[in-house]
């Protein structure tokens, strides 16, 4: 028996929720951005994202992109880096210093 999973359509990524590494809900796919020329996937499009994550221009809009870069792993869910929750708590700590 083979080890290798056959390909899958990149449609089955919409509709599956995003989640850190650590466990905390990012959104939801939406929809892909794609890189043409090279035949892949370069962003996720996320609605129904986290308000906690997000400031208000983010949760006003249609959404989020997020790099694929930060994917890191697919399943029934897609696992992303800890990135989205670093650069909230660094909002945070700016937001501090200047207030």
């Amino acid at each position: 028996m083979s080890t290798e999973t056959a390909p899958q359509e990149i449609t089955t990524l919409v509709g599956r929720e995003v989640y850190t590494k650590n466990g905390v809900f990012v959104g939801e796919v939406e929809d892909l951005r794609l890189d043409l020329d090279r035949q892949g996937v370069t962003g996720l499009a996320l609605h129904e994202v986290n308000d906690e994550l997000f400031d208000a221009d983010a949760r006003s809009s249609r959404g989020v992109i997020l790099p694929y870069r930060w994917v890191q792993a697919v399943g029934d869910i897609v696992i992303v880096n800890d990135i989205v929750e670093r650069l909230e708590d660094e909002d945070e700590d700016e937001t501090e210093v200047t207030a």
